[in-house]
């Protein structure tokens, strides 16, 4: 019931939000005539329809059999005010006028609609599983669009130099024309030095954890030395390892197998532990030998933990690669590309770098964490 309350509570905030901020946005541009030849009429209309439904849902908000109708409903709408906004914002740079208080009063229901849609999607139950899993996709690409939305505005709208932070359409522009020189630094860096590096130090983590779950002398021994190598600074090995391994991908690899090795020798370490003495008593009852209790028990005990290392490291592999770059490598990879266009002040090239790292590092962890889900099925976090 608290929570019904909160939601409802919140939906109110946000309505009358948008409602406000409609309303004064629409008083402020109706007085000035001219105003048509600078932000056109797409965004007095977002502002009557946007006020109309705030007030609507503001009025009849306890009326929550239509939650996902409705929560459609107001994510287009707010889509339509972030396309009005974006088209006066072309206008107004062709007009050589300035966006005003009317623009930004606009561009706060437009949020407070995204908003106030994202929060009534958020409270659909539905029995489909097929639609329980769009609404789980759909929400964070609706939230992270809007991210992108307000990123636009604001950097247009109040002109910020793009030597500073370029808009997102500049970025996408740039990535655009230069997809040839990105996909080489993405194989230079990814396809070679993180994958390859990344298996090395996570199986060796793993074959080293195993050897410390042997021996006892090798546990006080091995992990004060791991915990030694794990606190290395990436800046101070990365030269190192360019002097030892060359100029090429394998200087990279090596430092991401050095990144990778603790989280995984750790986690597995404590994963091997996981197991109750009920259970290990249980394994003994049965006769069970070492590597029979290794493999039926404490193995799949300890996959959530290893997981978990896997999923750390896929972020750890792709920083250590592209940091390892700044210290010498060839004329290819996402570190140099950075590296040499901040120099150029080509700051739209750097953010296109970040997005394919962006992107790739993502995609990396949802494929680690969707082979989770297929793997430890049973682990009562699942179910």
């Amino acid at each position: 019931m608290n929570a019904l309350t909160n939601m409802g509570s919140t939906e109110k905030g946000l309505s009358l939000i948008a409602a406000v901020a409609s309303l004064l946005s629409l008083l402020l541009y109706l007085p000035d005539t001219n105003k048509e030849a600078v932000y056109g009429l797409a965004l007095p209309l977002f502002c009557i329809i946007g006020l109309l439904t705030a007030f609507a849902l503001y009025r009849y908000r306890q009326a929550r059999d239509h939650k996902l109708l409705g929560g459609v409903a107001v994510g287009l709408i707010s889509f339509f005010g972030a396309w009005a906004l974006l088209q006066s914002l072309g206008i107004t740079e062709t007009a050589s006028g300035k966006v005003g208080p009317s623009f930004w009063l606009a561009a706060i229901a437009a949020w407070a609609l995204a908003w106030l849609g994202v929060e009534r999607l958020a409270a659909v139950s539905v029995h489909n599983k097929w639609l329980q899993g769009l609404l789980r996709v759909t929400i964070p690409v609706l939230f992270g669009v809007w991210l992108l939305v307000i990123w636009e505005l604001a950097t247009r709208g109040f002109e910020v130099p793009q030597v500073l932070l370029p808009s997102p359409s500049a970025i996408g522009a740039r990535f655009v024309s230069s997809t040839a020189i990105l996909w080489v630094d993405f194989k230079q860096t990814f396809l070679k030095a993180v994958l390859i590096g990344y298996a090395m130090g996570c199986t060796s983590g793993f074959v080293v954890a195993l050897l410390i779950d042997r021996s006892s002398f090798l546990k006080r021994g091995l992990l004060p030395i791991g915990n030694l190598v794990s606190a290395l600074p990436v800046i101070g090995v990365a030269p190192i390892m360019v002097m030892w391994f060359g100029f090429d991908w394998p200087s990279k690899a090596a430092v991401v197998v050095i990144m990778t090795f603790f989280p995984m020798l750790v986690n597995t370490v404590a994963g091997l532990s996981a197991s109750d003495t009920m259970q290990n008593d249980l394994m003994k009852t049965y006769a069970a030998n070492y590597w029979q209790s290794l493999f039926k028990l404490r193995l799949p005990q300890a996959m959530p933990f290893i997981f978990n290392a896997l999923k750390i490291n896929s972020t750890l592999a792709l920083i250590g690669a592209i940091v390892a770059e700044f210290f010498g490598t060839p004329i290819v990879g996402m570190g140099f590309r950075i590296s040499t266009e901040v120099g150029r002040m080509n700051v739209d090239m750097v953010w296109a770098e970040i997005a394919v790292a962006a992107i790739a590092g993502s995609v990396f962890y949802g494929l680690i964490t969707l082979i989770e889900r297929m793997s430890t099925f049973w682990h009562p976090s699942f179910r």
